[in-house]
């Protein structure tokens, strides 16, 4: 069946079914490999992507939820936040193994859009369901209050 899609602002028409993960469409069909399987039970946020501008797990999306939508992916990414995202999750020293990475940014930047200036609550909140097996996760509070002075402020350095 051909499915279309936009991604990455590309549109896109994928003859696959309906049913199959869309984090396997944008990784063997697309080839664009920065979303990662972490579990396949949409528990760990290693495979989010934006549909339509919001955090969704595409491990379980099918891509038939994805017609006609908008998917981004870590490579697509807006400059506006993922420069001062990666910017700062280099200077927080943020990964260790690095799996989860492209996750934990592509649901930052989506904290960021509806939360220009988080408190630690909103990042609790906007982050719970990205896991980080080496346990970054102050590291990534860090760079996500620093991403947001850096946005304030008017970009990366």
């Amino acid at each position: 069946m051909l499915i279309k899609l936009k991604v990455n602002g590309v549109d896109r028409s994928v003859d696959v079914s309906p049913d199959m993960p869309l984090l396997w469409v944008i990784r063997e069909t697309l080839g664009l490999t920065g979303t990662k399987f972490g579990c396949g039970e949409a528990l760990c946020g290693a495979c989010t992507v934006h549909l339509d501008g919001e955090a969704v797990r595409s491990c379980s999306t099918a891509v038939s939820e994805a017609a006609g939508k908008s998917v981004t992916t870590i490579e697509g990414l807006d400059r506006e936040y993922a420069g001062p995202l990666q910017q700062c999750w280099i200077d927080q020293d943020v990964p260790q193994c690095g799996y989860c990475q492209s996750g934990q940014i592509m649901s930052a930047a989506v904290l960021l859009r509806k939360k220009p200036k988080p408190t630690d609550d909103d990042i609790n909140e906007g982050m719970s369901e990205n896991l980080c097996r080496c346990g970054t996760y102050q590291r990534i509070r860090n760079a996500i209050l620093q991403a947001a002075e850096l946005k304030a402020k008017g970009g990366a350095k």
